[in-house]
């Protein structure tokens, strides 16, 4: 499964040169935790997140600080390029979602913007990942049957799903054809695991 299998596409982006107060107005109207930053060419530049926005923004309140003595204080950077961060960790629409879980585990990303060479053409986050695990077992089957079907023709495989695990019976017998089956099984968003077999072998047990 590969990140242009489950990225969300178009996506929504940021321009370095914005009010940070208009990419907050962006970010809270649509209920996202980052978004990628482009320059005036559309190029990848940076990810702009929450914290990003919220760093040095919020003010303390004077009321609890009536008695302390006033320090002055830099005003808040006002454009995104100065509160965004850069260089954008980003990887490409061929890029492994295992890898790309792996990389949200390690470095606490909660999305990752996917490139064709520097131009944004969608966005991985984690709850796009947690579609895929919670997508329903015969939605997954329907879509395996699918593939197989335009493999080796749609009467030669009987699949069945259960929790993300698939099962394919195949028809005949052939190592080739059960790897290649085993392979387009667990590219199937929402699979976690493949087992193939042929009638062959289930009868001679």
């Amino acid at each position: 499964m590969r990140a242009q299998d489950v990225m969300s596409s178009p996506v929504v982006v940021l321009h370095a040169e914005q009010s940070v107060k208009e990419a907050a107005a962006v970010l809270a109207g649509h209920g996202f935790t980052s978004a990628p930053v482009v320059d005036v060419d559309g190029r990848l530049v940076g990810v702009l997140s929450e914290a990003d926005v919220l760093r040095g923004r919020i003010p303390v309140d004077p009321r609890s600080r009536i008695w302390d003595e006033v320090t002055d204080q830099l005003p808040p950077a006002m454009l995104v390029a100065e509160v965004m961060s850069s260089p954008a960790v980003a990887v490409s629409p061929g890029t492994d979602c295992a890898q790309v879980a792996r990389m949200m585990l390690a470095d606490r990303l909660r999305s990752v913007p996917v490139v064709d060479g520097a131009e944004v053409v969608g966005i991985l986050t984690r709850r796009d990942l947690l579609r895929v695990i919670a997508r329903d077992d015969e939605e997954i089957r329907v879509a395996v049957c699918s593939r197989l079907a335009n493999y080796g023709g749609a009467d030669r495989w009987a699949v069945t799903v259960h929790e993300g695990v698939v099962t394919v019976l195949d028809e005949y017998d052939d190592a080739v054809d059960r790897h290649v089956a085993q392979v387009i099984a667990e590219g199937v968003p929402g699979a976690v695991r493949a087992v193939v077999t042929s009638r062959t072998r289930e009868a001679s047990r």
